[in-house]
C-alpha cells in the first residue's frame, strides 16, 4: 500500500512505478491480484481518456489520417507473419491467432474481442494474455533507454512505441518516460490503431458466420471528446492542463498496478513455445517498424 501511495508523488517516474510493482508481484506476491488487474484496467481507460485534454482535435485528426495507410498494412502483415510463425513453431492455432492479433492491434483488448469469435479455450486466452503482458513489461523497461541510445527524436519514438508495443498502457507508459511530445503522438496513433478492433472483429465474425458483436472501446470516444472540449474552449486552458496532468499521474499509478499483477504463476503459464512465438513476432515487428521510421518510410 505504501508503494502504491508513493506512485502518486510527482517525482516518481513511470519506470520506477513499474519496477516497484514488478518487485511486489514477483518477489513478495500480490494477495489482491484480481482486484489489482481490474483496477488497473479501469484506471488506464480513464487515464487515456484524460490525455485527450492535452491534444487539440486538429492534431488528433491529422495524426490519425496520416497513419491510416501504414496501420492497415501493418495489421495485415503482422497477423500473416504471426500465423506463419505459429505453424513453424507448432503453437496451437488458437493461441497463435490470439497472439498475432494482440501484437497487430492492441494487445489484451484485441485478444479479448477476438477470442469468442474463434472459439478459443480458456487456456489459449490465458497463455496469449500472459505472453502479451510479459512482453509489455519488457517493453516498458527497454524501449525508453533504447530510444535514447539510438538517438530517436520525440516523434520517431512516439511512432515506434505506438506501432511496436502491444497494449495501450505500455505504449503510454514508455512514451511518457521519453517525453511529452512522444506521449501525445504515441497515444493518438495507438488509439487510432485500437479502433481497428471493431472492423477486425466484425470481419472475423462475418467470415466465420458467428454473428459475434464487436465492442468499441469507449475510452477512444472519451479521448476524442476531451480533445474536442480543449479545442472548443481554449479559454479554459488552465482546467484542461490540470486534467491532463492528473491523467499523466494516474498513468504512473496504473503502471504500478500492472507491474504488481505480474506474478510467478503468470510466468509459468506462458510456456516456451507461445513465448518464443510472441517474442519472435514482436522482434520482427519492432525492428521492422524501427527501420521504416528511421529511413523515413513511416513518417
Amino acid at each position: 500500500m505504501a508503494l502504491l501511495l508513493a506512485s502518486c508523488l510527482p517525482w516518481v517516474s513511470p519506470a520506477v512505478a513499474l519496477g516497484a510493482g514488478l518487485v511486489v508481484g514477483l518477489a513478495v506476491g500480490n494477495p489482491w491480484h484480481d482486484l489489482t488487474a481490474k483496477a488497473s484496467k479501469r484506471l488506464l481507460q480513464l487515464s487515456v481518456a484524460g490525455l485527450g485534454f492535452g491534444l487539440g482535435i486538429g492534431q488528433v485528426w491529422q495524426t490519425g489520417r496520416a497513419g491510416l495507410g501504414y496501420t492497415v498494412v501493418g495489421i495485415l502483415a503482422t497477423v500473416a507473419i504471426g500465423l506463419a510463425f505459429g505453424r513453424f513453431l507448432r503453437v496451437r492455432a488458437s493461441t497463435a491467432a490470439l497472439i498475432s492479433v494482440g501484437t497487430a492491434i492492441c494487445g489484451g483488448s484485441a485478444i479479448a474481442a477476438v477470442a469468442p469469435l474463434i472459439e478459443a479455450e480458456g487456456e489459449d486466452i490465458a497463455v496469449s494474455l500472459a505472453t502479451v503482458f510479459g512482453l509489455n513489461a519488457v517493453a516498458l523497461l527497454v524501449f525508453p533507454p533504447l530510444g535514447h541510445a539510438l538517438g530517436l527524436t520525440q516523434r520517431q519514438f512516439g511512432l515506434w512505441a505506438a506501432l511496436a508495443i502491444h497494449d495501450t498502457s505500455s505504449v503510454v507508459g514508455a512514451s511518457a518516460a521519453y517525453g511529452r511530445a512522444a506521449l501525445g503522438l504515441a497515444t493518438t496513433v495507438k488509439l487510432a490503431r485500437a479502433a481497428w478492433i471493431v472492423p477486425a472483429t466484425l470481419g472475423l465474425a462475418w467470415v466465420r458466420r458467428g454473428g459475434g458483436r464487436a465492442r468499441f472501446p469507449w475510452f477512444i470516444l472519451a479521448f476524442l471528446a476531451a480533445s474536442a472540449l480543449r479545442t472548443a474552449l481554449p479559454q479554459l486552458g488552465f482546467l484542461w492542463g490540470g486534467l491532463f496532468g492528473m491523467a499523466r499521474r494516474a498513468l504512473v499509478v496504473t503502471l504500478f498496478l500492472i507491474g504488481a499483477a505480474v506474478d510467478r504463476d503468470m510466468l509459468r503459464a506462458i510456456g516456451t513455445r507461445p513465448l518464443a512465438h510472441g517474442l519472435l513476432l514482436w522482434l520482427v515487428v519492432g525492428s521492422g517498424t524501427l527501420v521504416a521510421i528511421v529511413e523515413g518510410v513511416i513518417r
